[in-house]
């Protein structure tokens, strides 16, 4: 388990490290060509280029575009929320958030459940994974319950990408 953490983190690290070196593997001590003066930062995205998105570019990508992709988070959101992971994860800013509350409603056991987790992080007045741990188990330790299942979601994120 450890060497398949590390193999993975040393391959989203090269993945990560590759466009930066990239562009700036140019000749001259000028910006890269077509970079001037009040040009933008000088990075391009994929989304810009109409690339496909990569697994490493996951993080603006929505859940649901995520989730018609990668079945095998689609099944762990299923199996800790009861729904379907399309309809779980709508609203969510991203998939990481999704599966996070997924993972705290079910540790904590929160009354009402995973619905009434989303409820506090989707809607009217959306406060945060901690805050709505606060609201709906007073009872329990908010920052380590969010750490704990920020924890749980990257793991789920890692194991469904292998």
């Amino acid at each position: 388990m450890k060497r398949s953490t590390l193999i993975v983190a040393a391959a989203m690290a090269l993945a990560f490290a590759a466009p930066a070196i990239a562009q700036r593997s140019h000749a001259g001590g000028g910006p890269p060509a077509g970079r001037g003066p009040g040009s933008d930062s000088g990075m391009s995205s994929s989304h810009e280029a109409g690339a496909p998105t990569s697994h490493a570019d996951m993080s603006h990508t929505s859940p649901s575009e995520v989730l018609s992709h990668n079945t095998a988070i689609a099944r762990k959101i299923k199996t800790l929320t009861g729904q379907e992971a399309q309809a779980a994860c709508d609203g969510f800013k991203n998939l990481g958030q999704c599966v996070a509350a997924a993972h705290v409603a079910k540790n904590l056991d929160i009354p009402g459940g995973f619905d009434a987790l989303k409820a506090k992080m989707t809607g009217t007045g959306a406060v945060s994974l901690g805050k709505a741990i606060e609201a709906l188990a007073p009872n329990a330790n908010s920052k380590s319950e969010t750490k704990k299942a920020n924890k749980q979601a990257s793991d789920d994120m890692k194991e469904s990408n292998s």
